[in-house]
């Protein structure tokens, strides 16, 4: 979901995602998948923490295929969806979402993703700072022979918009920050 929220997209049939139907571990065999079908394009996986410690396996099968896939992995150290519910409709009352097994002032990551994507024949890369996120990035696409992880560390309490609370319809669709998604399509 955080692709649908802020890449934007110009070709048809270029995205591919679950549609927010709650399918944890999706990207990384769906963008598997989408590299197999076009060799030639780059293929990036957007993908949750959590939901990539769902299918994160799949990347052996990326390195001994030669499959060379990039991954963005949203960090945020909880399972986010899950949680935001949590914060804006439960009060706050966190259970089961917390994916940190480390005290918090200490810098342990379990697990570490980079040392994971390593692990697995990968290239493994972090970002932990704004202004770091463009040379990143380029640092990620100038590897073009093996897959390619990005843990992207976001603050714990970071949100995807636009979402449907409990017990509504999808007329009902909150937004952040009052900023509604301009649905109409320019021709």
């Amino acid at each position: 979901m955080w692709a649908a929220q802020f890449i934007d997209y110009e070709r048809p049939g270029a995205f591919v995602n679950s549609g927010g139907l709650g399918t944890m571990g999706f990207s990384v065999p769906a963008a598997l998948g989408a590299k197999v079908g076009d060799p030639d394009r780059v293929v990036w996986s957007v993908d949750g923490d959590g939901c990539f410690q769902m299918t994160n396996q799949e990347l052996a099968t990326c390195a001994i295929e030669g499959i060379p896939i990039k991954v963005a992995v949203v960090n945020n150290g909880n399972l986010g969806m899950v949680r935001q519910w949590q914060t804006l409709f439960y009060e706050g009352r966190y259970s089961n979402t917390n994916l940190q097994t480390a005290p918090k002032d200490e810098k342990v990551r379990i697990p570490d993703f980079v040392r994971l994507s390593e692990a697995y024949g990968c290239v493994g890369l972090r970002c932990e700072r704004p202004e770091d996120i463009d040379a990143t990035i380029e640092k990620a696409m100038a590897i073009d022979d093996v897959p390619v992880v990005v843990d992207f560390t976001v603050n714990h309490d970071a949100m995807v918009w636009p979402m449907v609370g409990p017990g509504v319809s999808n007329d009902n669709i909150q937004y952040a920050r009052d900023m509604a998604p301009n649905w109409e399509h320019e021709d």
